[in-house]
């Protein structure tokens, strides 16, 4: 998972530690006394070669601009390219530029160490907006607890509410599944098949109906038999279908649900940060589930979404069957991707 931002990330790194080792060396030869008993290093050189030359006398050594212009280049092409937005990638480039220009270490603590702590720290800052408890949340919440799963066709939104119903049975709160999805052709057989394979109830009305009258009912369903927690499907839609953004609005001034949930491919990578993005702007997303996350090598939607949205990913798919879905851990994500190949 993410195995190619993290090649590339890997490769900033090597780069950096390549380009401050030359330099140093430079400045270490440029110390060295010459014939005259004189050393090659005057204020000619600039403050850099003064400071650099003076630290490695002292055993350590110093990061400066030029050490890291072309390996910054390098990575902002190798974000982009691994589809993280731009806005977050630049954001990602001046934490780093931060952390190591001018940092002065001494050598036992090596350039690629820096560079790693630097890279950790800015991903981190980037995928960790937003970050709260689910299961706290979940625990602590009125009952039942209203979670409603929206985003575009064929993203898994239907199989996700079937993997979360698992996750959640599995750790002691009960559940009753909604098939708010009243339009496509399918969708309630799709979504009855995973209900009995839980065997978990399902709501459901006629195709064609009231989506927001489904959802109702799943919550009057859920206060009548105390249950914890309603997961509602809805109909895919695009921002541009007005008919379905409707829907939503209605169905959040009839269910007033609790949370919603955004539902998206991984492999999607910047078209998925763009709809996340018009989904939020549209009705309020309260974070995100990104699917066929094993699937993915750049990551750029895993990175991207979080602080592109102000609002957490929550949960990973990471497979085809019931148990394949994982919480979004973004320190565990960070310690994956710096994690020496």
């Amino acid at each position: 998972m993410f195995d190619g931002l993290k090649d590339k990330l890997n490769t900033f790194r090597e780069d950096v530690e390549e380009s401050a080792t030359t330099a140093s060396e430079n400045a270490s030869s440029a110390d060295q006394p010459t014939d005259t008993g004189e050393t090659t290093a005057d204020e000619d050189d600039g403050p850099g070669a003064l400071k650099r030359a003076a630290a490695l006398a002292t055993g350590k050594v110093v990061i400066e601009e030029e050490d890291l212009e072309d390996p910054l280049w390098e990575l902002e092409m190798a974000l982009l390219e691994s589809d993280v937005e731009m806005q977050v990638a630049e954001e990602i480039l001046d934490t780093v530029r931060a952390k190591i220009l001018g940092e002065t270490r001494a050598q036992v603590d090596t350039t690629a160490e820096l560079v790693e702590s630097a890279l950790a720290d800015a991903l981190a800052d980037v995928i960790s907006v937003g970050q709260f408890d689910f299961e706290k949340a979940v625990s602590e919440a009125d009952k039942p607890l209203t979670i409603i799963f929206t985003g575009v066709n064929g993203v898994g939104k239907t199989t996700t509410i079937a993997k979360l119903t698992q996750y959640l049975e599995s750790r002691g709160f009960s559940a009753v599944m909604a098939n708010g999805d009243t339009y496509r052709a399918g969708a309630s057989e799709q979504i009855q098949s995973h209900a009995d394979a839980l065997d978990t109830k399902l709501i459901a009305h006629e195709q064609g109906g009231d989506p927001a009258a489904v959802l109702y009912d799943a919550v009057e369903y859920a206060e009548a038999n105390d249950v914890d927690v309603v997961l509602g499907d809805t109909a895919g839609r695009l921002h541009t279908s007005n008919d379905l953004m409707a829907q939503l609005e209605k169905i959040d001034r009839v269910v007033e649900p609790d949370m919603t949930l955004f539902v998206d491919e991984a492999v999607a990578g910047q078209d998925a940060v763009k709809r996340a993005k018009t989904f939020n702007d549209a009705a309020q997303i309260d974070g995100a589930v990104l699917t066929k996350a094993d699937a993915d090598s750049n990551g750029g939607a895993a990175i991207s979404i979080a602080y592109v949205t102000g609002k957490p990913i929550l949960f990973l798919g990471i497979g085809q069957e019931y148990s394949d879905i994982q919480r979004f851990d973004p320190d565990a994500l960070v310690e994956q991707l710096l994690r020496p190949t």
